[in-house]
Parts: structure tokens; sequence; C-alpha cells
């Protein structure tokens, strides 16, 4: 196969330089936040996270804000790493499968977009519990903004930015 269809590539955090960059959902700096980082995996973005129990529910279990929150972030990352742009989150479709407990390990994320429809992306998210089954997955309508609207108010970087120098 000359293609290479499973070249995972580690996506840096470009915003980590950004005065006043606080997202709960990726900052390395928010010592309350998820501190999430993503690869990127042929036509989907992938996070390996491991819960604390600081953000639990009911006993032990991953509260599923939380979960929502983590689908929504991941899918923020597919608008800016696969349509190369960015924007804000339109509505989310939660669907809750099977407890994903705090004290059992890392989980994964997944994303992919499903399509684009002028300014809307599609974007499907999947996050499966510590022994690999889906715990909940999420259905978003993202609205995209221009490339260059997305650079001068919502700071997008350079693509370039998101990768290692090869």
């Amino acid at each position: 196969m000359g293609e290479d269809h499973h070249h995972v590539k580690k996506i840096l955090n470009p915003y980590t330089t950004l005065k006043g960059y606080n997202c709960f959902g990726c900052s390395p700096n928010n010592s309350f936040g998820l501190k999430l980082n993503f690869v990127e995996d042929g036509e989907f973005l992938v996070a390996e996270w491991t819960p604390d129990p600081n953000f639990s529910g009911y006993k032990n279990i991953l509260h599923g804000g939380i979960q929502a929150t983590l689908l929504d972030e991941i899918a923020s990352w597919v608008v800016q790493i696969k349509l190369r742009t960015s924007g804000f989150t339109g509505s989310l479709n939660m669907r809750y499968r099977k407890p994903v407990y705090v004290d059992e390990g890392a989980i994964i994320i997944k994303a992919k977009l499903k399509k684009q429809v002028k300014k809307l992306a599609y974007i499907h998210a999947w996050l499966y519990n510590s022994n690999g089954e889906l715990g909940s997955e999420a259905d978003l309508t993202y609205f995209i903004f221009p490339e260059e609207v997305a650079r001068e108010k919502l700071y997008l970087p350079k693509y370039e930015e998101y990768f290692e120098k090869e």
C-alpha cells in the first residue's frame, strides 16, 4: 500500500503561548481543567485521558456533564485540524450508554467529521470506558467561520503550528 492510512500524528497545542488562554478543556495550565491532548489518526482525532475523582457525579462515575465537555472539546479540535478553521458549538446531542468510572484508569475519546454543509460542520464523537466499551457518544453541530475570520477573532493558529516540524 502506497498510502499510509494510519500515520498517527501528535497534535501540539499552539494556544499555550497566547496571553489569557485558560481553556477548561485543553489548557495545560488550567489547574481545574481537563488538560486534553490529541493525536490525529487517519480521519479521527483521538485523546487518551485519565479521569480524576474530582470529576465524579454519582459514586466513582465520571460526571455526565464532564463527558459532554470531553466530546465537545475533541469536536472543536476536529474543526481546527480537519477543516483548518474554528467556530462554536451549535448543538450537542449526548447519548449515555454505559458507566464510565473515575477510578479505573484511562479512557479513550475519538471524533470525526461526518460532513460539512456551508457554515455547519457535523461531527460524531465517542467516549470509551477503561474496558474499551462505549460509555457515551455525541452528535455535534459546529458553526464554522471562514479561516480569515477565525484568525482575526478566534486566534486560530497557522495549520503548521499544530504539528512538530518534520
